[in-house]
């Protein structure tokens, strides 16, 4: 069965809305209508991303969407 595209503002969204730990994963995914699995896979690239951002290794695109991520998603800056 073939999904639809998401994009990658709507993936982070979605991870997002897991880490915060507000609602369970298993209420997210129902809603979007993807597979824990698939949350996972996209939780952990997101968080391996955040990872290689904080390493130090200063890539232009990485530091680009830093500082909109702080302040769109958690009100930082």
């Amino acid at each position: 069965m073939k999904g639809r595209k998401w994009s990658a503002e709507e993936k982070m969204a979605i991870v997002l809305e897991g880490l915060k730990g507000e609602r369970k994963v298993a209420d997210i995914c129902r809603e979007h209508k993807i597979s824990q699995s698939q949350y996972y896979k996209w939780r952990d690239r997101f968080l391996e991303g955040g990872r290689s951002a904080l390493s130090g290794s200063k890539n232009g695109s990485d530091a680009m969407y830093k500082d909109e991520i702080l302040e769109r998603y958690f009100n930082i800056i």
